[in-house]
């Protein structure tokens, strides 16, 4: 068994697709209309066919109140892995 999709639940999926392609050079995946939203998710490009970040819209009233309730206590909901922190720091 695989981790194929997980989710990070954001209040904008196009400003947020251009924070995680733009500025952390993340790819692009697959992104197509969902209702009022769309199925958006991004890979690595050490990975593209790896696990895929859902760029989910934080409309739900529950996941508005776990998202805050993560960031009043500083626990991160989503963690990412570098080679060079460093050259990364540098980077961004």
């Amino acid at each position: 068994m695989i981790i194929y999709v997980a989710s990070v639940f954001v209040d904008d999926q196009e400003k947020a697709l251009q924070f995680y392609t733009q500025k952390l050079g993340f790819i692009k995946k697959t992104d197509v209309p969902a209702g009022e939203a769309r199925w958006l998710t991004v890979v690595s490009p050490e990975k593209p066919d790896g696990v895929e970040l859902l760029l989910e819209p934080n409309g739900n009233p529950v996941s508005i109140a776990y998202q805050k309730g993560l960031v009043e206590q500083g626990i991160p909901a989503t963690s990412f892995a570098v080679n060079d922190i460093e050259a990364e720091y540098e980077r961004l």
